[in-house]
Formats: structure tokens, sequence, C-alpha cells
């Protein structure tokens, strides 16, 4: 059978009628994304009886997640989806021509039936390798809510590309992050002596607070040099990358254009220093922290076989499970050994400070490998991103000769634009995805408020978002400009 026939069967969100969405029907949809989601992750799974990924809930933040809620699977799904379908693409495994519109076309039908075979599969590994420990005969049906909320992300995602301002992914990621990053500096709820929650605000001097800046605060007051320096190492580190990462996003390369129709009207064609943007860090921390996640998964389940104490209990998934740890061994979340410790990372800066001597060898190693993967990962990742998202340099030529513009000095043809271009795209592409790889693993290993990886994608994807706001309402205002344009 065709596949094509399949994905006519395959529900989606309705595109809008409308060429263009005005400013107010994009910002309405967004809204009502950000709070579903939000209100999904609100919704505590029925029949879960030990949630054990709470050790891993700082992945949580970079897969878009809320373990033990509905949406416990977050856009681990999606992201493992699209790595998976841009390597066999990339390889020429599978043969399809994004450049065309049919093969985009094809390109995302064979995307969504991996999304729902993801959906289904991480599902099944959550709760059988409990991971997410049903009550005894809830299994089946704690899977089925686990596929419903895989599922309303997905739709969510789509709903988001359509209708509203940028992707679902890079939305629920962001408002993941930015949630946990204003509980990491101002969360104000600590424990009293008795072991109760209480509010530290009005106590500093006996009561912790977890949030840093008031750590901060009450080490000062109280002196204690090491917390103090830990948290406002902590603070300094944020406020770095967000203005490394802020001074980065400005770099670019503007190509000068003008209207064949218009003489002496010329534009600026703007290609990012990033020029893939936020997509492969996305996907680079997005597996990085499934191989951890599911490593962590699997050690749980093959206790009995790791143990020794029970070995006639080291069979079925238990026995599966153990020819998987060479992924890594896990102290309260932490990878201590395996493939999930030399591709993780591990706070440097505050380790430096505690100890007040060098620091380990070992983590100097790991730090090396780190930054390793996280480079050639997202160079591979940008490579592919490029060539399967229509960005590469004869799609970009084709949508300059369509908007009526051509290159200054040069006559009007798309294969012109597209020998320039190509001087400019692929080095950028892979300048682009090195720096923003080396950038991603250098803040994970100097410890901001929240991991770095996380911190420099809530304000890539911030700007993101700012950029297509900004450009949406600036076309809303000029509709002589719209118009200009041929929209």
């Amino acid at each position: 059978m065709d596949l094509r026939n399949i994905f006519q069967y395959i529900p989606e969100v309705r595109k809008p009628e409308e060429k263009k969405l005005s400013f107010n029907v994009k910002l309405k949809w967004t809204i009502i994304v950000l709070v579903l989601f939000f209100l999904l992750s609100g919704i505590p799974l029925y029949g879960l009886s030990n949630n054990a990924l709470e050790n891993f809930k700082f992945f949580a933040t970079v897969l878009g997640a809320d373990f033990g809620s509905l949406i416990s699977l977050g856009v681990g799904p999606i992201v493992m989806a699209s790595i998976i379908l841009q390597l066999l693409v990339g390889a020429q495994i599978i043969q399809i021509d994004t450049a065309t519109p049919e093969g985009r076309k094809f390109f995302q039908g064979i995307q969504k039936i991996l999304v729902f075979f993801f959906i289904v599969f991480e599902a099944m590994v959550f709760v059988m390798m409990q991971g997410l420990q049903a009550v005894p005969g809830f299994t089946s049906i704690l899977i089925f809510q686990l596929i419903l909320g895989g599922l309303a992300i997905f739709y969510m995602d789509d709903l988001m590309q359509k209708w509203g301002f940028g992707s679902g992914v890079s939305l629920f990621i962001g408002a993941g992050v930015s949630k946990q990053l204003i509980i990491q500096a101002f969360q104000f709820i600590g424990t009293n002596s008795s072991g109760a929650e209480t509010i530290c605000l009005f106590n500093l001097k006996e009561i912790a607070c977890p949030g840093k800046v008031f750590v901060l605060i009450q080490n000062i007051i109280n002196p204690n040099s090491v917390e103090m320096f830990a948290a406002l190492g902590a603070i300094i580190a944020t406020v770095v990358v967000y203005l490394a990462v802020v001074w980065a996003q400005s770099l670019k390369v503007e190509i000068p254009l003008s209207y064949g129709r218009i003489k002496g009207y010329q534009v600026k064609w703007p290609l990012a220093f990033f020029y893939a943007s936020v997509i492969p860090v996305i996907l680079v921390a997005a597996l990085i922290a499934n191989i951890q996640l599911f490593g962590g998964i699997m050690e749980n389940a093959a206790q009995p076989c790791l143990s020794g104490e029970t070995p006639e209990l080291c069979k079925g998934g238990a026995k599966i499970a153990s020819y998987f740890t060479f992924l890594g061994r896990f102290d309260q979340g932490q990878a201590r050994s395996g493939l999930a410790f030399w591709m993780g990372s591990t706070n440097l800066l505050d380790l430096f400070i505690r100890q007040r001597a060098s620091i380990p060898s070992i983590y100097l190693l790991q730090g090396l490998t780190h930054i390793l993967f996280f480079v050639i990962l997202s160079i591979v990742f940008s490579i592919f991103w490029v060539k399967t998202s229509g960005m590469d340099s004869k799609a970009q030529a084709h949508n300059i000769a369509s908007s009526g513009l051509q290159l200054s000095g040069f006559r009007q043809d798309e294969r012109v634009l597209e020998s320039i271009l190509d001087r400019y795209i692929m080095p950028l592409t892979v300048m682009g995805g090195a720096a923003i790889g080396f950038l991603g693993s250098i803040t994970n290993m100097i410890g901001a408020l929240v991991s770095g990886t996380s911190l420099l994608l809530v304000i890539m994807i911030t700007y993101q978002f700012y950029q297509n706001i900004a450009q949406q309402h600036a076309v809303d205002m000029h509709p002589a400009m719209r118009k200009f344009m041929g929209g």
C-alpha cells in the first residue's frame, strides 16, 4: 500500500483560509495553547503509584514535560521522530526531495507516523520499565493516559505552527524553562526545623529559602562564604550567558537586493549567524536527555539483575533492561558512568567553589567529551535541518526571486542567486551550528540557575518569538507594505 493513502486518514489541524493571519488571531491561539499546556501539566496521572522519574526532573524542562502529569512524554516523541527522519533523509537511506511541495508533504506525513510510533513506544517504556509505576491493574490505563497526553502535545504543536507564532515545541520548552528559572531564582517556600513547608521571607535568619536570590541574601545575613559564592556564581553565570546569547543573536550577514520593478529601491536580505536558529541545540539537548532518561529507566528496571540478591527475579523485562546498562549507572538521577556520563556535564563552577581545590581530572575529561558531542551533533543537525526545511540556497533563491527581488548588480536569475547564496548559507550553517553547540555545552558546565542548555534555549526561543511577533505587528500596522510584498 502507498503510504500517501495512509496520510489522508491521519487527523490534522485545519489550515487557515487566509494567506496571512492577523496579529490578534495568532496571539489569541498562542495564548490558548500556552494555557492548555499549563493546564495539562497540572493533571496528575490516574493510577500512578510511584514516580521514579522524579529523580530526572531536571530533564523535564528540555523535553517540555512534567513527569507524573498527563504530559509526561512532553515533546520527546516529536523531537525523536524529527531526529530519526533527518538522519535517514540526510544519509539518503530514504529518498525524499524536500525541495518540492510534494516531497515536503511526504516528509511531513512520514514524520507524523514516526511521532505516533514514538508516543506509543515511549508510553509503554515509561510504564513497563517502571519509570512511572502503575497501581496493580492500572498498567493499560496509565499507558493510555500517556498516549492521550502525547497526542495532545502533538496536535497543540500542529495548531501553533498553523495558527500561532512559531512552533509548539519551542513554546512548550520555553514555557517550562521560564517557569523553572523563576522558581530557581525566587522560590520563597522553605522548610522549617520541624520539616513543615512555610514562607521563608519573613524569617531569613532561621528558615532556608531555596531560591538563589534569597540564598544569596540569607548567606550575607548569616555569613556562609561557600553558599554565598555558589549562589552568586549561579546568578552571574545566568547574566553572562544571557548577554552572550543576545550579542550572538545580533550577528548576521546582509545581502544587498533590489527590486527590478523599482529603480533605486534596495533592501538587505539578512542571514543570521545562527542560521538554523535554535533547532539544532533543541535536538541535541533532547537527544542527550532522552538517552540519559532511557538509561535511568533501564537501570531502575534492571535492579533485580544488578543487585545480585534476587537472581530468581532477573528475567523478562529486568533481563532485557540489563542489556542497556551500558547507557549509564545513576545516583539520584545523576549519571555516574556509561555513555550518559560522558555525554552529560557537571557544574564545574559550583564544584570549584565548594571544593576550593583542583577539579578532578575525570570531570575535566567529561567536559571535553560533552563539548565534542554538542558541537559535532549541532553541526550535523544544522546541516540536516537546513536541507530538509526549505532553508537551503535553492529554496532561498526561489523565495527571493518570487518576491520580485534580485541581487544588486546581477541579472534576475535564480541560478545566479543560488550560486551567490551558496557562498554564505552552508558556511553559516556549519559555523553557526558549531558555535551554538559550543555555547550550549559551555553554559552547561558553568552552572546557571537552570541547566545551561535550558537557559540558552529559553533566551533564543524568546528572542525568536519576539522577532515573529514584531514582524507580524509591523505588517499589520502597514498593510500597504504587505500588499507591495505580494501578500
